[in-house]
């Protein structure tokens, strides 16, 4: 499924090796204030580097591409689109062959007969996160004075989350984690 929501719709678009990768955001009021800018602390909180995270560097430039005029939401459909500039496709030929543990390689294949976009994950690779987070960074505005908090309880079974990624990094492994979600400054009456 690429589209997400009712009222506030997102639908995501582009494969983690494709020319660009994006998200269209339907449902945003007119008059939100938008600028490229406030999407960098949320990119920043994502981007790669941390231990157990992809190697892979992006600038992650959002260019808005429609919705937005004079920093303002329109009513209409915001387009929010990246550039993919930091490929080595060639690193996935061997996909094709032995689907990765632990990533929808197998699922894709089969779901697309064979006809999905293979490197680095495609539609299916971590990569279009980036196009999750920016269409939350509206989000956040959105319901504005509500905040939102989450925090990492544990990671693979451990509350010791950086001992457990440890692991997971040394034994070239994946694992879940257990999050805690928290909203603040509710109006009184939402249950």
């Amino acid at each position: 499924m690429n589209s997400f929501g009712s009222f506030f719709r997102i639908s995501i678009f582009g494969e983690s090796h494709g020319t660009s990768l994006g998200v269209i955001v339907d449902g945003c009021p007119a008059g939100l204030p938008i600028t490229s800018g406030d999407f960098l602390k949320d990119f920043n909180r994502r981007r790669s580097g941390a231990t157990g995270t992809t190697p892979r560097k992006e600038p992650d430039v959002p260019r808005i591409m429609s919705g937005v005029f004079n920093d303002r939401t329109t009513g209409a459909p915001v387009t929010i689109m990246f550039e993919n500039t930091n490929t080595r496709s060639r690193d996935y030929t061997e996909l094709r062959e032995t689907p990765r543990p632990g990533h929808a390689d197998f699922v894709a294949m089969k779901k697309f007969g064979g006809h999905e976009d293979y490197r680095g994950g495609g539609h299916f690779s971590g990569r279009l996160t980036l196009a999750i987070v920016a269409a939350g960074v509206i989000a956040k505005k959105l319901i504005s004075p509500v905040k939102i908090e989450t925090r990492l309880l544990e990671a693979g079974g451990s509350k010791n989350i950086e001992e457990a990624v440890k692991i997971a990094v040394e034994e070239q492994d994946s694992i879940g984690g257990i999050f805690e979600c928290r909203a603040f400054n509710m109006p009184v009456g939402i249950c």
